[in-house]
């Protein structure tokens, strides 16, 4: 049965490929590459005959501080969508995660004032929160010896 399945899979496979369209290869106009150095830092940078660029460098934050050493890299790309927008991302990434930037991007909505003045509030005023946290714990109820 896994026979019949996989020989499927591959026919379905090789009838899609033939229906891709073979397309000259892109050639590769310039390419660049520094790195890994000692210190861990590097940098690349690549463009395409089809109008695709990218770059990053990275390096190591506070090297040999094993406790705060982390990795950090910032770099950017572009290209043109297939509906001819020119797609551009610049971005940061560390231990806070991938941060990218571009005016394609989605953004949130803002935050609605009443919340803000409530956000606002919150932050002028963390002994309060402090004072009430203790009220926050949760009862733990002992029954036959148990605790829930």
């Amino acid at each position: 049965m896994k026979l019949i399945i996989l020989s499927v899979l591959a026919l379905v496979a090789l009838t899609k490929a033939q229906q891709q369209p073979h397309g000259d290869p892109i050639p590769i106009i310039r390419y660049e590459n520094e790195g890994v150095n000692p210190d861990g830092s590097y940098k690349w940078l690549y463009e395409t005959g089809n109008g695709i660029n990218a770059q990053e460098e990275g390096q190591v934050k506070n090297l040999g501080n094993p406790e705060t050493e982390a990795m950090q890299a910032q770099g950017s790309y572009s290209y043109q969508a297939p509906d001819g927008t020119n797609i551009a991302i610049q971005y940061i990434a560390n231990e806070e995660g991938f941060q990218p930037q571009g005016d394609h991007l989605p953004t949130p909505p803002p935050i609605p004032a009443a919340i803000m003045r409530a956000l606002e509030w919150n932050a002028a005023h963390p002994e309060e929160e402090q004072a009430g946290a203790a009220s926050n714990q949760q009862p733990v109820y002992k029954t036959n010896n148990r605790r829930f």
